[in-house]
């Protein structure tokens, strides 16, 4: 019954541990997808609110002080999972590691929903027809059952070409880098 709840990737570290148990009991409690939208809210309030920003990572303010505001901020607003997550972060003098958190757990759930990140980096902005190409290709690259959850990126600097990120391979197929390549082969 216990594997029912674990987390779909091992992921280690710091930010692992706090998302491993954030997955794991929100699993228990059938709130993954309600804890998810919860903790990307407030890593986008960190993002976009410098005074809230500030609180997460001031440590002069008390890990009691700290846990209160959290409670008084948070409480009747999230679920159970996501107030126990913030408040033992104050507790903890970690609240500075939420947003790090929040990616670690969006990881987890992404992982759990089959979905794979992919990035296209072009030197021109591509077409329609060109990232469908270029997705329908990766489709074949991350197997059954996966679904590519594409972004694409423009960079000057390649040249040409492409460079395709999936998941953690990355394929550089830019003309900057068969240049860089024949100048290191004549030297």
């Amino acid at each position: 019954a216990a594997a029912a709840h674990r987390p779909p990737l091992q992921l280690h570290g710091l930010h692992a541990r706090y998302a491993n148990a954030v997955y794991t009991s929100a699993s228990k409690s059938g709130q993954l997808d309600k804890v998810e939208g919860e903790l990307l809210a407030i890593a986008s309030t960190a993002a976009t609110s410098p005074a809230f920003a500030q609180f997460l990572e001031n440590p002069l303010i008390s890990r009691s002080s700290k846990e209160k505001t959290v409670t008084d901020l948070l409480s009747g607003k999230v679920s159970p999972v996501t107030l126990n997550l913030m408040t033992t972060l104050a507790g903890n003098a970690r609240l500075s590691e939420a947003p790090k958190i929040v990616d670690t757990y969006s990881r987890l759930m992404k992982a759990a929903r089959g979905e794979v990140s992919a990035t296209i980096i072009s030197a021109d902005p591509l077409t329609k027809a060109q990232t469908d190409a270029v997705a329908s290709a990766m489709k074949g690259q991350v197997g059954a059952g996966k679904k590519v959850v594409l972004s694409t990126e423009v960079d000057p600097s390649i040249l040409g070409g492409l460079q395709v990120q999936i998941g953690d391979q990355f394929l550089d197929l830019s003309v900057k880098s068969r240049i860089d390549e024949l100048a290191r082969t004549a030297v």
